[in-house]
């Protein structure tokens, strides 16, 4: 996985249309539903964390991890601005290693998808169960398959806004169902006028079958309580986008 530098400093200007205080209601709606209100929980891939912040509002004790260190940083920034008590670490999410375990856990807008080794998934939902109590619930969403081949595909796209302007263009390799994201990012220079500073990132994504996932979750004494389109309830459908996991976990050991 990517560090994303220059991008992390941008990462929530580019990603204004996420809506997080729904996707918080959402994601917290499915954990409540399944016997999860309140504990301490874990927010996967955290980013610049501004879904932790709204959790912790929630009532929860919000441990929040992510592999980039620039992305850490931004949220470190706005946990002094919010006076929050919201526990960062840096860390894979293979890598995973926490103080002590969680009553639920969240991984939100594809991050597992950032895992391009299947092995090195399957270890990421470990390490999630490793740590988890009984009964503890997983919630996380996963671009599907349908959106890498037909959606992301060879596609580029363009982020057009005040301070930033953002090329977005893939490549995807349909043997593997992984795509390759090259970034150009043009940052306004503050002190000269229409003069913009150019930095490059490059990540991929990979896109697993669900039914694979379900194994795999299974393996690691995660019941699937639910798989549904995207900030619904709603059964996936063979051209749903993202797919979003409601997991228990069942026994404190597994296999």
């Amino acid at each position: 996985m990517n560090s994303y530098g220059s991008f992390a400093y941008f990462y929530d200007e580019l990603t204004e249309n996420v809506e997080y205080e729904k996707r918080c209601e959402y994601f917290h709606s499915l954990l409540a539903d399944n016997g999860v209100g309140e504990g301490i929980l874990l927010d996967l891939a955290c980013g610049t964390g501004s879904l932790s912040f709204l959790f912790e509002k929630k009532g929860y004790d919000v441990v929040a991890v992510d592999s980039s260190e620039d992305m850490l940083c931004v949220a470190q920034e706005k946990k002094a601005e919010n006076g929050s008590d919201v526990i960062f670490l840096c860390q894979k999410m293979q890598e995973l290693d926490l103080f002590g375990t969680i009553d639920a856990a969240i991984c939100s807008l594809d991050s597992l998808n950032h895992i391009t080794d299947e092995e090195d998934f399957k270890e990421a939902l470990r390490k999630v169960a490793l740590f988890m109590n009984d009964g503890g619930v997983f919630v996380f969403d996963v671009n599907t398959p349908y959106k890498h081949e037909k959606i992301l595909a060879d596609n580029t796209f363009v982020y057009d806004f005040d301070r930033v302007y953002c090329v977005w263009q893939n490549t995807f390799f349909k043997e593997s169902c992984l795509t390759q994201v090259n970034l150009d990012i043009f940052e306004a220079d503050e002190d000269e006028e229409d003069v913009y500073i150019r930095t490059s990132e490059q990540f991929s994504e990979r896109g697993y079958p669900l039914e694979k996932i379900k194994q795999w979750l299974s393996d690691f004494r995660f019941e699937v309580l639910g798989v549904f389109e995207e900030m619904t309830r709603n059964d996936v459908k063979e051209d749903s986008q993202r797919a979003v996991f409601v997991c228990k976990k069942h026994g404190t050991q597994f296999i």
